[in-house]
């Protein structure tokens, strides 16, 4: 009997796909259980139907990946940091405040967890990182450290 898993069945698939098993199994043990329903028309047709939205979901947010890879690649954020006597600044540059700057002065939003940073910025000057937008999608960009007057 030809089945559409509902949640994960161990050694027999995944959820959302067409699995052929036995009539006993499949009606004494997964539709009783709410684990599969029977394949037939309708089932099939949500299946299809499922599968084409889960590939517009891909396509669109690859779409919007790259857009905002090509609007900040190669651009440079300055961020103004208090230092003290000696020249150093207090704390560190982090990946939530680029994330911020980002979104102030770019009009692009990244999630601070997206952005890769070599080490922590602890001294005045430039230095680059990459933003990772989605799978293979990614930019370099740099950070420009400035005196905050």
């Amino acid at each position: 009997m030809k089945v559409v898993l509902l949640q994960d069945v161990k050694s027999i698939g995944k959820k959302g796909e067409l699995c052929n098993v036995s009539d006993g199994y499949a009606r004494n043990f997964l539709l009783p259980r709410k684990l599969a329903k029977e394949a037939n028309a309708q089932a099939m047709n949500e299946l299809k139907n499922a599968e084409a939205a889960k590939e517009y979901k891909i396509k669109t947010e690859t779409e919007q990946a790259k857009k905002n890879a090509d609007a900040i690649k190669g651009k440079t954020v300055k961020i103004y940091a208090k230092a003290g006597q000696s020249g150093k600044i207090f704390g560190s540059v982090t990946a939530r405040e680029i994330a911020q700057e980002i979104g102030r002065q770019l009009h692009v939003e990244v999630d601070k967890k997206k952005i890769v940073l070599e080490g922590d910025i602890k001294a005045f000057g430039t230095y680059n990182f990459d933003v990772k937008f989605y799978n293979g999608i990614s930019a370099t960009m740099s950070v420009a450290v400035c005196e905050a007057t």
